[in-house]
């Protein structure tokens, strides 16, 4: 099988997919992504043919800003019909293309590859109202935004329209997307590789100041990308001072950059995590910030660690909360979908209100006051992540996917 991923911060979601068949001489594979694409410098997506797009031009200047996210869609559709027809000069014509549409990449691959199966990975389909846009009461969504989320979906319902199948990554993301598409849409996972993430007792974390943590310290854990209000910051944030001040030995580390991934930037110019420093008072010689920390890192402290809390909106599911299951940790979600696709409350993980920080401190003590609960529920935890959502399962059924759409496609 010839094999086509596109996506602007390759490898992203395709990862295991370039590893799985990149190393196998019975597949070929290329792949297409912007220019600051990991994917740029990493060995894996070297075995194949790899080429990199740059939209002829930036958006209109002084364009509507509804119509900003769409033109640039454009342009990046543009750019990349251009190196698949460049692509199938070199002699690579994919038997199956997959692309992630979200900045409308696969706007005009059915244009140049007309007899190829192109598969969408539909992540999200952005609604004003019910989803993400306008949960958080404490960023009310105005009119004027409102109507800018609806005409974002035009781009996503061009790409829904253009791809002959779909997959998502969870349950609720695919219901998320318009009824009338939910029949070519698939619900795979793309997995965690859960023998990489593995518990180990006898794994410790050196703090930047000295301090050694081990699997003896009573550890809390809060990782996203970026520390924003989507993956409920803010309100873990207010929760510190009672967490803290229960529990005594409790050491709180926090990773993440000062970015804004989703979401709003703060009109002063401030990050969150200012914000919120400002705004609560907590003791800064047990919470410690590590920015965005190595692979390697990260896996030593989800093993470290005693409680993992994972809070977001209703949005997309974050990797984290899975690679905190595997590792070994008893996980706080939020109660708020797709969160509770994953856990089930009190069997394998804690499910608590979104907007209580009463409820994450009640939980997050209650876990160290019951250390044998604690212990089940991050067995639990761990096996739900084995059963379910590990990687060589999830290739697996990527393999039995693609297999059958091209059977169906010949």
């Amino acid at each position: 099988m010839k094999l086509l991923l596109i996506h602007q911060n390759l490898p992203a979601q395709f990862k295991h997919l370039i590893r799985r068949y990149g190393g196998d001489s019975a597949h070929q594979i290329a792949g297409i992504c912007q220019g600051q694409a990991p994917a740029i410098g990493d060995p894996d997506c070297a075995k194949g043919r790899l080429r990199v797009y740059k939209p002829r031009r930036e958006p209109t200047k002084g364009i509507h800003n509804y119509l900003y996210s769409l033109e640039a869609g454009v342009l990046n559709g543009q750019a990349v019909a251009k190196e698949i027809l460049e692509l199938k000069r070199q002699g690579f014509t994919p038997d199956i293309t997959f692309v992630h549409p979200g900045w409308g990449e696969g706007l005009y691959v059915k244009d140049v590859l007309p007899d190829r199966p192109l598969v969408g990975f539909f992540e999200f389909f952005y609604r004003p109202r019910g989803q993400d846009a306008d949960f958080d009461p404490e960023f009310p969504i105005s009119k004027d935004e409102e109507l800018r989320v609806r005409t974002r979906s035009a781009l996503h319902l061009l790409s829904l329209d253009a791809c002959d199948r779909g997959i998502s990554p969870t349950q609720w993301q695919k219901s998320v997307h318009p009824p009338e598409y939910l029949p070519k849409i698939s619900v795979i996972h793309e997995g965690i590789d859960s023998q990489e993430l593995l518990p180990d007792p006898s794994v410790t974390f050196q703090l930047p100041g000295g301090t050694i943590l081990s699997k003896e310290t009573e550890v809390v854990t809060f990782v996203s990308r970026s520390l924003e209000p989507y993956r409920g910051f803010h309100l873990f944030m207010r929760a510190l001072p009672e967490i803290l001040r229960r529990r005594p030995k409790c050491q709180i580390v926090i990773t993440g950059d000062d970015e804004v991934s989703y979401g709003r930037r703060l009109p002063s110019g401030k990050t969150w995590r200012e914000k919120m420093l400002e705004e609560v008072e907590i003791d800064r010689r047990r919470v410690h910030f590590l920015g965005l920390i190595p692979w390697s890192d990260h896996v030593r402290l989800l093993q470290v660690s005693a409680v993992h809390v994972y809070l977001t909106v209703p949005f997309v599911l974050s990797w984290s909360i899975l690679e905190a299951m595997s590792a070994g940790c008893a996980v706080i979600g939020s109660d708020t979908p797709p969160v509770r696709e994953v856990i089930q409350d009190g069997k394998n993980g804690l499910l608590v209100d979104f907007f209580s920080k009463e409820q994450l401190a009640d939980a997050v003590d209650d876990l160290f006051d019951h250390p044998k609960r604690r212990q089940a529920l991050a067995a639990a935890g761990r096996q739900s992540v084995v059963t379910q959502y590990d990687t060589r399962d999830a290739l697996v059924r990527y393999d039995q996917y693609f297999r059958r759409l091209l059977r169906e496609s010949r």
